[in-house]
Formats: structure tokens, sequence, C-alpha cells
């Protein structure tokens, strides 16, 4: 497989540390409020990596932290007057609630960062010792004049991003670019013990730590969006590095959503929530709207996108009914999976493996149409073993269902056991008016999206 590395600038062949595993770490969510759209993509383009590469037969280890400590989290909780360990929790099952609706497998590994306090605060010491890192008045700092190679990843010598630097007003900071690795704590701030002080890990060295301690030196790959590569990521790294370590093998950094051509973010205002996005559309829809676009380029999450993977779904779930599973396609030699496998090794191109896919929809129906019973089950078997490698299911709408249709649900199953007829007659009518297909099943009523 081929990606884009973001230190080397260039589409390089992935070098595995071990044969057949495949190892990588993936920043995840510094939990303080609820997840947005933004956020869908970035645990859906990782999903689509692991599952791919799982559905190719590599045995994969995927870490992914929760920031559970940091300035956002404290900020945050002061502003709503509640402790920054129960926002924290409540914004995390936030985040694995929204997770496991958009069918993203949960990582091997959820390292927080409260559990790994010490061991931060031991790589910081061995830091200070090397003389990679010194004391100041608010904590300590990494100084990055101390490292010949800081900037490698964003390809920026460090001349360049000192200009760039923010300024903090800290009188003993021997430079603008040095970034905290220990921060001492403020009155009613939460605190660790160290040799510095009471206070807490820096965000950048949280990464550095659980990474290591979790893959060891040289994992696979790191992955981030790509507005964590300067300073965040280059941080990560040149920490390790100062300390001895090999860290990531490669880097690998996807695009932002954007909103009117501007940056989604929760600092703008202009976030769009999943609730919102998927109010009316199968939650499938998100992952192949994430599916057709580069996860290099920005992508914009809008109504008439989420209608057309919609009508798309649609025409898979059709042919998955027309065509009952039971053809076993040609074990991996196929024209689409031929096709499909070169797409997904050529930079995760998943624009072109949906097309395949899709070119693959039309020839089933084909063969169905001119009575070509036997071949129409075989690329139809194909299709299904495809999506399934993107978690794409097929075969059954899996439909968002808002409380309201909920409780309505609710209602006419309630109406049917008490055999008022007529309610439940009534109810189903509702519910058909609002563009629901309602089926009644033993278990009770169901509803889904035509």
């Amino acid at each position: 497989m081929r990606l884009w590395d973001t230190a080397l600038r260039d589409v390089v062949e992935v070098e595995l540390r071990d044969p057949n595993q495949f190892s990588f770490y993936v920043c995840g969510p510094t939990v303080y409020g609820a997840p947005h759209v933004g956020h869908g993509r970035l645990l859906l383009i990782y999903d689509v990596l692991r599952r791919y590469l799982e559905w190719r037969g590599l045995e994969v280890r995927h870490v992914s932290n929760v920031t559970d400590i940091e300035d956002k989290i404290i900020a945050q909780a002061a502003s709503e007057g509640i402790d920054p360990s129960d926002l924290a929790a409540a914004s995390e099952a936030a985040w694995f609630e929204t997770s496991d609706r958009l069918g993203v497998l949960r990582p091997n590994h959820v390292p927080h960062a409260t559990e790994y306090v010490e061991k931060m605060g031991a790589f910081i010491g061995k830091l200070v010792a090397s003389g990679h890192a010194y004391p100041a008045s608010d904590g300590v700092y990494f100084e990055v004049a101390k490292l010949a190679e800081y900037g490698a990843l964003l390809n920026q010598p460090l001349d360049s991003l000192r200009a760039g630097a923010r300024v903090d007003v800290v009188e003993d900071k021997r430079a603008p670019a040095d970034f905290a690795l220990w921060k001492l704590a403020k009155p009613g701030e939460p605190k660790w013990p160290s040799p510095w002080g009471e206070g807490r890990p820096g965000w950048h060295i949280e990464c550095t730590v659980m990474a290591l301690e979790l893959l060891g030196d040289g994992f696979d790959l790191h992955g981030a969006g790509d507005d964590l590569i300067f300073p965040h990521n280059e941080n990560e790294r040149a920490q390790a590095v100062a300390g001895g370590h090999r860290f990531a093998r490669h880097w690998m950094h996807h695009g932002m959503l954007t909103s009117g051509g501007e940056k989604m973010s929760r600092s703008i205002g202009n976030v769009l929530s999943l609730d919102d996005a998927l109010a009316d559309h199968d939650v499938r829809a998100l992952r192949l709207l994430v599916l057709r676009s580069h996860y290099r380029t920005p992508m914009e999450v809008t109504p008439v996108g989420l209608a057309d993977t919609s009508a798309a779904l649609r025409r898979l779930d059709s042919l998955a009914r027309r065509i009952p599973e039971g053809g076993t396609g040609d074990g991996g030699a196929s024209e689409v999976r031929t096709k499909f496998v070169a797409h997904m090794d050529d930079d995760l191109d998943t624009p072109g493996a949906t097309a395949a896919i899709f070119d693959a929809v039309r020839q089933a129906n084909s063969y169905a149409d001119a009575g070509d019973d036997e071949r129409a089950r075989a690329v139809a078997a194909d299709v299904r073993s495809l999506c399934g490698a993107l978690g794409l299911p097929i075969g059954e709408t899996v439909t968002t269902v808002d409380a309201a249709a909920e409780e309505l649900v609710r209602q006419r199953d309630a109406a049917r056991a008490a055999k008022d007829f007529a309610r439940a007659d009534e109810i189903k009518l509702q519910l058909e008016s609002e563009g629901w297909v309602v089926e009644d099943f033993p278990a009770g009523t169901k509803i889904r999206r035509p």
C-alpha cells in the first residue's frame, strides 16, 4: 500500500515494522463538547483504513487516545460551573455514542491522558536531564533550539517557525517557539505532583508518551487532521526524538471539513452537529459521502450531498435485495476486486474504489436483466464483500430515527397490543405522511426511509 507521507512530502510505499501487522495511532478527542460532523469524518477515515487493512489480511493494532485533561476542558468546565472530570466523562460518552452510531470499530486501545501522568512526568524528567527541557516560573518547557531537526515534519527551518510563534508573557521562557511540557496549576485547577511543582502535563507530551507506551518505537503510522501538523504533531515527534526514540514511521493527515469555504471549528462557531446533518438521512450516507471525497482534500457536508449519497445507497440496497446472497465471486481475482484494491492501495483512493463498486452494481443488474443469474450472483457477492471492506453494510436500510418517530412507533405497538387497530392504522398513516416506510414484524413495528 502507498500513502502520502506528510514528513516525506510524497506518496510512498508503507514499510511495516512487523510483517503482516499494522500499528497506528490517531489523535483522539479533547473531550469538552459534543462531537460534530468534522469529528465524524475523522472517525470514518481511519475506520475505513483499518477495515480495509484487516480485509487484506493484516493484523491491525489501532490506538486512539482521549485527552481528558487540557486547558479547553478546564475553561469549558469553569464556564458551565461543573467539575472538569464530569465534563470530560460526559463528553467522552457522547463521543463513543457517536462512534458506535456511525458503525465505527472501537480502537484496540483507548488510553486516557490522566492514566499516564506519572509516566509523562518521568519522560519530562529525562528531557530535563538531557538538556532538551528546562524549568521556568510557570512549568517546564521543551527547548526547540536543542533539537537540530525540529521542524522536519512541517519541512520548515526553525527560524521560519520562530517568526510565526505566539509569544507568551513568561519572563524566563528562553524562546517563543519553546512549548510547555508541564504546567503549574493555578488555584482551583486539577493537579498532580511533580518535581517541578503540582500541575498537569502539556497537551503534546500526552500523545508522545501514550503512543510509545502502547505501540513502541517505530510504529507504522500516525494519523491526524492536517490542522495538527504544527505544532502538535511536530512537538510530539520532537519530544520522542529528543528522548532517544524512533516515533512514527509514516505520517498521515486528512483534510478539514469546511462550511461556506471556511474551516469548520468550535472556535469559529460554524460547526454542524451530527444530529442535524443526519436528521433526514440514513446514517450510512455520511460514510459514503466521506468515501466519495479523497481523505487529503477539504470536504463540505451539505443536504444536497447527503441526499445524493442516500440515493446511491438505495441503489446498493436494491441490488442486495434483488440478488440474494449465495454467489462467491472468483476468489479475489475478479475485475472489480482488482480495480478496488488498486485504488485503495493508491493513497487510499476511496472515490475511485467506490466508483468501481457502482460500476459493478450496474454490471450485476445487467446480468440479472439478461437472466444470467450465476454471473449476477458472483458480481453481487463482490459488491457485498467490497462494501464490507469499507464498513458499508447493504441490503437493509440503516436509518436514524428521531425521538418523535420513535414515540409514534411505541404508541402504535401499544395500540396493536390493545387491539385498537383503528388507532394503529391512524399512526401508520401519520408516519407514512412524514416519509417513513412502516413494516410490521412479530417483534413490533419497524420504520425506515424508502
